[in-house]
């Protein structure tokens, strides 16, 4: 069993042995130098310091672990056995219904349109008990009574999803299209439609800030997003707590959930929120190298082995493009880490099959030679992998399967 807590304590930490790339990469390549490329590890020392790590920002707002951003049960698992965390925050109902084979506090984090997964749902006593659905329009009630009506089906938890974007007068939407319901009186007029049809229990409101923690403020563009985040606080936290007020009013809701592992320092000091979602922070992709407030360890990472030469300075790998979801740009693109001073090819990226890398210390890399990258988000790894290699110093202490190791491809 995974155990994450040994060593933990709010006043103390491992020792962040991460911060010397030229201790930390090579162990990893000697402890992994038996096992075929591509290899991904997750390092333990590095997952136990970033989960105690968002506790630490989230300022004692319990964390639901957003799942999609993890893939791998065992360490949902071992977060959730963590104090301070509780509950799951979901990205598909088949993932749902799989989960709550085992958890008893599952929100699924997007509406959904799958009727086989909402069959199984609606007549599933314990699942409909374990399981919220998201939901921000009349048809996806519609959608749930046309399956089974209330009096031949379970109880349906459902949890209204609230747009957290900034509407700028000056800029637009900034943020994620998500819900079509922005204002307090939208949200309100929706929660009474629910309260209203029977089979239906309102628990819960989701409110997802993306454009402050999914975006990096440390950057070349830093001061644009520094005043476009601040200024989105301010209407966030205003009109959250107005939505907050409504619903409450009008059902005793379970859970007001807010932020990510981008903004958790935020969401934390949000009195009108009872939970904040995170996941990502667990591994620590590079996304997150561009924030100022914080800076996760590499907890995971994956290596390839060079392959061929086409120049004295480009060396090929084999594999490679794990790209994260979001623009195709370059903080959703795998990055090489060690040896250092290599990139991709501007025309070429990082490809399906294989990746180009160009760079002084490409010069030194020989057939066989490993190259480590880590990865953007925190998803796209497990994805490809059917599992990760746990390390602890220079030993792997065993693999931990993901979801497509286990035979699952949700989404």
């Amino acid at each position: 069993m995974l155990d994450l807590t040994a060593d933990l304590s709010l006043d103390g930490s491992p020792p962040r042995a991460w911060e010397t790339p030229s201790h930390w990469w090579p162990r990893l390549t000697d402890a992994t130098r038996h096992l075929p490329a591509p290899v991904s590890v997750i390092d333990l020392d590095a997952l136990r310091y970033n989960a105690m790590d968002l506790l630490v920002r989230s300022g004692g707002v319990p964390i639901r672990v957003a799942s999609k951003s993890v893939r791998v049960r065992e360490v949902l698992d071992a977060v959730l056995r963590i104090p301070g965390y509780q509950g799951i925050l979901s990205f598909s109902i088949a993932e749902a219904l799989w989960l709550a084979e085992t958890h008893d506090d599952i929100v699924l984090g997007y509406p959904t349109a799958d009727r086989a997964g909402l069959e199984t749902l609606v007549h599933d006593e314990s699942a409909a008990a374990r399981i919220t659905l998201m939901v921000d329009d009349v048809a996806h009630l519609d959608l749930i009574d046309s399956i089974a009506g209330p009096d031949h089906r379970e109880t349906i938890r459902v949890a209204i999803d609230a747009d957290a974007s900034w509407r700028s007068p000056l800029l637009g939407h900034i943020g994620v299209r998500r819900s079509p319901l922005f204002t307090a009186a939208d949200v309100a007029a929706f929660a009474r439609t629910i309260t209203r049809r029977r089979g239906f229990r309102l628990v819960g409101l989701q409110m997802y800030e993306a454009q402050i923690a999914g975006q990096g403020d440390n950057g070349p563009d830093a001061p644009v997003i520094r005043m476009v985040q601040a200024r989105s606080r301010e209407d966030l936290r205003v009109r959250r707590a107005e939505i907050a007020e409504a619903l409450i009013s009008i059902a005793p809701l379970e859970f007001i959930n807010g932020g990510g592992t981008g903004s958790l320092e935020f969401t934390g000091s949000d009195q009108a929120v009872t939970e904040a979602s995170a996941g990502s922070g667990l591994l620590g992709g590079h996304l997150f190298d561009g924030y100022r407030s914080f800076r996760p360890a590499p907890a995971a990472a994956f290596a390839f082995d060079v392959v061929r030469r086409p120049a004295a300075d480009i060396a090929t790998v084999l594999g490679g493009g794990w790209i994260a979801s979001g623009p195709a740009v370059a903080s959703r693109q795998p990055r090489a880490v060690w040896p250092e001073g290599l990139r991709t090819m501007p025309r070429e990226a990082a490809g399906e099959v294989q990746t180009p890398l160009q760079g002084t210390a490409a010069r030194e890399l020989a057939l066989g030679d490993r190259v480590w990258f880590r990865h953007a988000k925190s998803g796209e790894p497990a994805e490809r992998i059917n599992a990760y290699h746990l390390v602890s110093g220079s030993e792997v202490l065993g693999e931990l399967p993901t979801y497509r190791g286990q035979g699952k491809a949700f989404l």
